[in-house]
């Protein structure tokens, strides 16, 4: 059982958009729309998002994501009330960028914490590291480089199955390409670089278990994907 996905919006459109998106990223997480008011305005309603909570919990509990401050009301509200207030979490983080990467760590297996970790740091950047560290991982670093051959590049789905891919491995993993780099273990930086189609990509990987997480990315690059 995975961590569901709770997002409650203003809109409804909105809430179902998103919840599309995050559902073709992550298709054994369940990811529930809670956006409009009761009489199919714009608003928040407190019983929709109780029985949105109630359907996303199937063991794991749930992380609720909300887009203004009102719905983060409602939500809380919700939560608190719960026969187990212990088995959701309201998280505050960027609604768009929150809901994807939190159902890409869902969909990996992450516990509740770790969905809700995920969604709070998304959309923050890479962090900073020293000189001495990054001169340290690339000297034990394993590397690889492919063409993207699927027509996506690593837009959304594919990126999403990158991550999923080296989920759980320990190992540092950065993709790069030309001068850019980004961090292997998130969805929204991987998309930041923008490679296409016939780009050629660099995966350098450091840690314990580096030489498999290149392994399974190059796997994944072989199989165009899965996008035949």
């Amino acid at each position: 059982m995975r961590v569901g996905l709770v997002l409650v919006s203003h809109s409804a459109k909105l809430a179902e958009g998103l919840a599309e998106v995050a559902a073709q990223m992550a298709p054994d997480v369940t990811v529930v729309p809670a956006g409009g008011a009761a009489d199919g305005g714009i608003g928040t309603d407190y019983d929709a998002v109780s029985a949105a909570v109630e359907r996303a919990n199937s063991g794991s509990g749930a992380v609720v994501l909300y887009d203004l401050g009102s719905a983060q009301m409602t939500a809380e509200m919700v939560v608190e009330t719960l026969d187990d207030p212990g088995t959701a979490v309201v998280v505050d983080a960027p609604f768009v960028e929150g809901a994807v990467a939190a159902a890409v760590a869902a969909q990996g297996g992450a516990d509740r914490a770790g969905v809700a970790q995920a969604a709070a740091e998304a959309g923050g950047g890479g962090t900073a590291e020293s000189t001495e560290a990054v001169t340290e991982a690339e000297a034990g670093a394993v590397r690889t480089e492919f063409t993207l051959e699927n027509g996506a590049g690593l837009h959304a789905r594919p990126a999403a199955l990158l991550v999923r891919a080296i989920a759980g491995v320990d190992a540092d993993v950065r993709v790069r390409l030309g001068t850019d780099e980004a961090d292997g273990h998130s969805v929204l930086a991987i998309m930041s670089l923008g490679a296409r189609q016939g780009d050629r990509v660099e995966v350098e990987a450091s840690g314990p278990q580096a030489q498999e997480a290149v392994e399974r990315i190059e796997a994944l690059a072989k199989r165009r994907f899965d996008e035949d």
